[in-house]
């Protein structure tokens, strides 16, 4: 082969490599182009799925009747499109006590976690509630319906001493809101997860996310 032939050769080796590399250069942005425009649209579909959730939030309201038992009400007023909703209620404590350090001499965390820190407890055995009184089972409510549970007095700490430590814990919660959870569920949609703080003057409370 010719220097003339060789050259030629290398020539077209060269061309054809950078088209090659053209190509795959080409075909590199757009299949990066192709995945960028997915997850813009992944993205913004989860944004419109998000927005929704957060429309279709229950509208419950919970209210303390003290008179001539305690009762708490719960009402589900809409969205009327959800149809029946299950309702799951937890007690919470005043505030996080889990993650107090555990001096000598102190309760232990699995006995702070034994108690209530609040005003109320839902009666325990009654409407399903456990034997502690934290929570109770879902329970299902229809656009426009209440549901009612019974509730006690919350009890005092064990260690709790003195001739005067029944009034002291009934002083410490005298005038405090329930604190709850409700975990609200609806077939084909996410769960949504409401705090309350109800009153004692038997006031409604609107929950919030």
């Amino acid at each position: 082969m010719s220097i003339v032939d060789t050259s030629i050769a290398a020539l077209s080796a060269a061309l054809s490599g950078a088209a090659a590399y053209g190509a795959w250069k080409a075909s590199r942005e757009a299949n990066k182009a192709a995945w960028n425009a997915n997850e813009t649209a992944a993205s913004v579909a989860q944004i419109e799925r998000d927005r929704w959730h957060k429309e279709l939030t229950p509208q419950l309201r919970i209210k303390l009747q003290t008179d001539p038992h305690e009762v708490l009400y719960i009402r589900f007023d809409g969205p009327a499109t959800l149809g029946e909703l299950a309702v799951h209620l937890t007690i919470r404590d005043d505030f996080d006590r889990s993650r107090l350090p555990h001096l000598a001499g102190t309760p232990t965390p699995e006995e702070r976690a034994e108690v209530i820190w609040g005003p109320y407890r839902f009666r325990p055995r009654v409407n399903d509630a456990d034997e502690l009184g934290r929570s109770v089972p879902a329970f299902p409510l229809l656009p426009g319906d209440r549901h009612r549970l019974a509730l006690d007095p919350s009890l005092r700490p064990s260690w709790y001493q003195g001739d005067d430590r029944e009034q002291r814990w009934r002083d410490e919660y005298r005038t405090a809101p329930i604190r709850l959870w409700a975990e609200c569920t609806v077939p084909g949609h996410k769960p949504w997860k409401l705090a309350f703080a109800v009153p004692q003057d038997g006031s409604w409370a609107l929950g919030g996310a």
